[in-house]
Parts: structure tokens; sequence; C-alpha cells
């Protein structure tokens, strides 16, 4: 029984941050809805202490807004939030392209065709979820190899703030052109070619701010 610990207080504050953050991006809470940590620790089993600190590092970035002894709620979806955070995610992206291009092994450039068959699969099928996951773990290969922690943190922090925006177009039947787009992304992989790249990655990411301007 010695190697039963308790679990650590901050892998519940982390829980509670993953589960109401993608509640929250997928839509099933909506924007203006006020979120309450009482009810959201009893939902979770959790005590209100990492459900407040959960919401702190949520107002932080982005997807709650809160008026000290008043209320806490879900932000609205914001262009111009949406625009910035695709620069910047863009940016790390870009960055980690061109440093894992060259290192790239057969198998990873495998790995990201196989995440991109998933995915036109899925954006075909109308699966939101599917598609944007499939999505990430072809663009993640990128980001592991690559080995920017910090690239890949500040990626993360961001990334959820454009992805309220494509769940909710998807969801409305919008055009998806991001599939011929990771073909590019791949054979420029599999080729060796940073600056193809480099350069196809920032394009995905201007798409997605556009995304924002026509909002």
């Amino acid at each position: 029984m010695e190697a039963i610990r308790p679990v650590a207080r901050t892998l519940l504050r982390d829980r509670a941050y993953e589960v109401i953050r993608d509640a929250i991006v997928a839509g099933e809470i909506e924007p203006g809805t006020v979120v309450r940590d009482a009810e959201f620790a009893e939902r979770l089993g959790l005590s209100r202490a990492p459900v407040r600190e959960a919401f702190a590092r949520l107002v932080d970035e982005g997807l709650l807004e809160s008026k000290p002894q008043s209320y806490t709620k879900v932000t609205p979806v914001v262009a111009a939030d949406v625009r910035d955070a695709a620069a910047v995610v863009g940016a790390m992206h870009e960055l980690v392209t061109r440093v894992a291009v060259p290192r790239l092994f057969a198998a990873d450039v495998e790995a990201m065709r196989t995440a991109n068959e998933r995915f036109t699969a899925a954006v075909r099928a109308g699966d939101v979820e599917s598609a944007l996951r499939a999505d990430d773990q072809l663009h993640d290969v990128l980001v592991r190899v690559s080995g920017n922690r910090a690239a890949a943190a500040t990626a993360a922090r961001y990334t959820p703030l454009i992805r309220r925006l494509e769940r909710r177009r998807f969801s409305e039947g919008g055009n998806c052109r991001s599939s011929g787009l990771h073909d590019r992304l791949v054979d420029a992989c599999a080729a060796g070619d940073v600056e193809e790249a480099v350069r196809v990655t920032a394009e995905i990411w201007r798409g997605l701010a556009e995304l924002a301007d026509s909002d």
C-alpha cells in the first residue's frame, strides 16, 4: 500500500480545468452562461478549491470573465480575440515546423498522413469532434518532434479560443479547405522542404484568422 498516495491537489485542479475548458470549447456551456464553483465541484466530485483555481486559469486564458463578488461567466466568441489567438498560435506552429521538418522520420510523416486521412473523412461525415482531434494529431507530430515546450505551451493556451469558432462554423455547415493544405504540408515534410512546410503552415493559420474576420 505504500505505492498508493493521495492524488496531488494540482492534478485535481488540472483535471477540473480540462473538463470545464472542453465543455466551453464544445459549446456545451454557452457564451454568457454564469458558472458557479459549488455547482461544478458537486458535478466533478471535487472540493471547491480546485474548481476555483480552474476558473482563475480560464479567466486568464479568456474563456471566462469574472467580476469579483458578482459573477463568473463564459465569454462571447469575439472575432478580434480569435484573430489575435490565431496569429500567436500560427507563429508558434511556424516555429516548430521550421525546427521539426529536418528531424522527421518516415514514421512521423506517415502519422501525419494518417491523421489527415482521418481529418478528411471526419469533415465529409460532419463529425466535428473527430475532425478537430485529427487536426490536432497532425500538427502535434511537428510540435512533439521540435521539442519546443515553450511553443507547445503557448499554442495550447490560445488554441481553445480558435476552436470555439471552428466548432461553430462546422456545426453551421461551413466549408473546410484544410484537407488540401494538410496534403501540401505532409508532402513538404516528406520532401524535407522546410520553407514550403513553413509557408503552408502560415497559410493554414492565416485562414483561421480570416475565419474570424468573416464572423
